[in-house]
């Protein structure tokens, strides 16, 4: 439920850490991260991801002169991850990069920022509180970048350009070199090659939130303000299912939509803990009170309550942290009807459960009108988490098989909340 994915956000130190990544550039950037995936970010957004602990090898790093189509394929001129939106592999050279590994020895991070795949743009890499070590790469390299180094878009490293030990270090033993010295000379608290003293290497305590800037010394964020974080949200639901459906919303009430209808209602900036859902196989009389199949909220036609399972849920929080919204849909009630939820401006990630599940369903989990999640039917803590350390099953993995992107079960990995700026409208269908 909602309540328990809002509170990873509440305390995040005893799950996941924080990593707020700002665009401070005068141009778009398409910052990437492993794990996390990846983003478009105008001049002044945030993108915000959650790193779970004992993460190690995880970088960040920015890519220019994207282009990507509907559904996420496209090409970048620097730091391309195979033509993906959502980066499942590291970048290609060259970029800038902010390399960290999460609790490790003694409960400690390990941070750092490396140019040992050449820089594309500046960068600064921070903790947000609690620690002192501030690590920036700030210079753009790129307009004083050696003839031979030169590429589209950025600085080559010499490993790149020459592919011989002396700039590889493939041998383990390679020293500083020329070029080495002018990566270290722009940008002295980075790494400049692959054997580069480890004062390059800074520590926090395990559980440090941080910041990752590009082009940290602009203000563009001044000048290109994200969305007002007091204005209230609109929320375009749609039914698109050929039969029709009873919409819910807290805040909001409920309406009955018919095929191709649109039910429009405004979200103050905020909320914490709204849904949209659909009911299903509805009855209600001229006062507004009767039943639903699924969705049911204690009769009501204008609901009060959140509603009964199995209802798929569009879940979020308005203006939390660094002002950002933050949006899931949920399968933690079960599945009645299939849907996306996708921000209509400003934000580029949209999310969506399209697959109808209930053809699907395990036959201990049929309901009518829907498919439970199976806290409902066995009621144990296996499947319900009530003492907070329940991990995935069979049944969480079928829910999760075929809506990726949906939490599965109340301790779903945080991969399946996404962020946008405050003041982002959206958009809820149902049938997409």
């Amino acid at each position: 439920m909602f309540i328990l994915i809002f509170s990873f956000l509440v305390f995040p130190l005893c799950h996941a850490a924080i990593f707020d990544i700002v665009n401070q550039c005068p141009y778009t950037i398409w910052p990437a991260a492993i794990p996390g995936g990846g983003s478009e970010l105008e001049p002044g957004q945030n993108w915000t991801i959650f790193i779970n602990p004992r993460m190690d090898d995880a970088r960040i790093w920015a890519r220019t002169g994207c282009t990507f189509n509907s559904s996420g394929y496209g090409r970048c001129e620097t730091g391309d991850c195979d033509g993906l939106l959502e980066c499942q592999t590291y970048g290609s050279s060259p970029n800038t990069l902010a390399e960290f590994t999460l609790n490790d020895f003694n409960n400690l991070d390990f941070i750092d920022i490396s140019l040992i795949e050449g820089f594309n743009v500046p960068m600064e890499f921070s903790p947000i509180a609690g620690c002192n070590h501030a690590i920036q790469c700030s210079t753009n390299i790129t307009e004083q970048c050696p003839d031979v180094l030169k590429t589209s878009g950025g600085c080559n490293n010499p490993c790149t350009v020459f592919k011989t030990d002396e700039y590889c270090c493939t041998s383990g033993n390679c020293k500083s070199t020329n070029y080495s010295n002018f990566f270290k000379g722009l940008c002295p608290n980075a790494y400049s090659y692959a054997m580069d003293d480890e004062s390059n290497t800074f520590t926090c305590i395990g559980g440090t939130d941080y910041k990752v800037v590009f082009c940290p010394n602009n203000n563009a964020t001044k000048s290109n303000p994200p969305p007002s974080s007091a204005a209230s949200a609109t929320f375009d639901i749609v039914n698109n299912c050929s039969y029709t459906v009873w919409a819910a919303a807290i805040p909001g009430g409920g309406r009955q939509l018919n095929n191709g209808e649109i039910w429009t209602i405004s979200v103050n900036a905020g909320t914490t803990g709204g849904r949209v859902w659909a009911r299903t196989g509805c009855n209600f009389n001229s006062s507004g009170h009767g039943s639903c199949e699924t969705g049911d909220c204690k009769g009501l036609l204008e609901c009060q309550v959140y509603g009964k399972s199995p209802d798929t849920l569009a879940e979020f929080a308005l203006n939390q942290y660094a002002n950002l919204d933050y949006i899931d849909i949920s399968l933690v009630d079960g599945f009645n009807v299939p849907m996306d939820f996708s921000p209509t401006g400003g934000c580029a990630r949209g999310i969506q459960c399209s697959t109808d599940i209930i053809g699907q369903c395990p036959a201990v989990l049929k309901a009518p009108g829907g498919c439970n999640n199976p806290c409902i039917v066995f009621k144990t803590d296996e499947y319900c988490c009530n003492s907070g350390t329940c991990k995935p099953t069979t049944y969480s993995k079928f829910f999760k098989g075929l809506c990726p992107d949906a939490y599965s079960y109340p301790k779903d990995d945080q991969s399946s909340t996404f962020t946008c700026p405050s003041g982002t409208n959206y958009k809820v269908v149902f049938c997409p």
